[in-house]
């Protein structure tokens, strides 16, 4: 009776959240994985490389180098973590999206969207390496 009475109650509890995000096609696709996995080790290089290379100092560092006007942005060394932030922020962002819309079974969008994640994170990368190449 306690299983009948609040059944749907505890298959919509928090619990079974994991459940919801496992979909046997999306996880299967292969091109689907590799994506996510290169992706999710772009964004991962990008958070450890600040960490390694940027020493916590008293001066500021330079943050941003254009070739035609040379430094235009120098700041604190925490706000470099913004560039890793917004990677992440976006492979999540995307990764949502991707999701959603192979469950409808628009396979060429979640294909876009999830290439376009792995193109930000290569940008990002090479943003966060010329910084900390600029910077030592």
């Amino acid at each position: 009776m306690f299983k009948k009475k609040f059944g749907k109650i505890f298959k919509k509890s928090l619990i079974f959240i994991p459940k919801l995000f496992y979909k046997k096609d999306f996880y299967q696709s292969e091109f689907v994985l590799w994506l996510l996995l290169f992706t999710f080790i772009l964004n991962a290089i990008n958070w450890v490389a600040p960490f390694i290379f940027i020493r916590p100092i008293d001066r500021d560092i330079i943050l941003h180098y254009n070739v035609y006007f040379g430094v235009d942005n120098i700041g604190n060394g925490k706000l470099f973590f913004i560039l890793p932030f917004v990677g992440l922020a976006l492979f999540l962002l995307n990764f949502f999206l991707a999701d959603f819309f192979y469950r409808y079974k628009e396979r060429i969008a979640t294909y876009i969207l999830l290439i376009a994640a792995f193109l930000v994170q290569v940008a990002l990368l090479v943003a966060s390496l010329s910084v900390i190449i600029i910077n030592y």
